[in-house]
């Protein structure tokens, strides 16, 4: 039911947004009242004009996320995260929803995205962490610069997500 809602919505909101197009002129810069925005999995956005759309097309489902019903949401993982620093300490990863991490240890800030129901975490210095969902708790594998998210973690640790709601 909450899909028909949602789809309802969406339709509706779409009209309004149509509506909106064809009043404004056709070469509306990207950001201009008369674009759609849509967000992909990973977080990142694309905008289109309107104007250069001729229809928009949904699946048999009729499901608009993309997600199966009962696919990990990537919600899931937005907030601060107390996580293991290898070595016996703890600190902070924070995920926000645009996609930008941080992390306290040495103060590095990087980017996520959501893949295959985990939370990989790509940092400046090159490093990466990975939240996992393992049974019915969190963990965090930490790789080195170089490596890959398939490789041999260099730790594993407890992961909690100390707001478990989006910031």
């Amino acid at each position: 039911m909450s899909r028909i809602v949602r789809l309802s919505g969406l339709l509706a909101l779409l009209c309004v947004a149509v509506s909106a197009a064809c009043a404004a002129p056709p070469a509306a810069p990207k950001n201009a009242p008369g674009t759609v925005v849509i967000v992909f999995k990973d977080g990142h956005r694309q905008s289109f004009n309107l104007s250069d759309i001729e229809r928009i097309e949904f699946g048999p489902s009729g499901i608009i996320s993309g997600e199966s019903a009962d696919a990990p949401s990537r919600g899931r993982f937005l907030g601060k995260w107390e996580v293991g620093d290898g070595r016996g300490g703890t600190f902070y990863i924070t995920l926000n929803e645009d996609g930008s991490a941080y992390r306290t240890i040495r103060a590095i800030g990087g980017h996520w995205v959501y893949v295959d129901g985990e939370a990989h975490i790509t940092w400046d210095d090159g490093a990466q962490d990975a939240i996992r969902k393992v049974g019915t708790q969190y963990e965090k594998f930490a790789y080195v610069a170089g490596k890959l998210f398939t490789d041999t973690p260099d730790n594993v640790t407890a992961a909690h997500n100390t707001t478990p709601h989006p910031i």
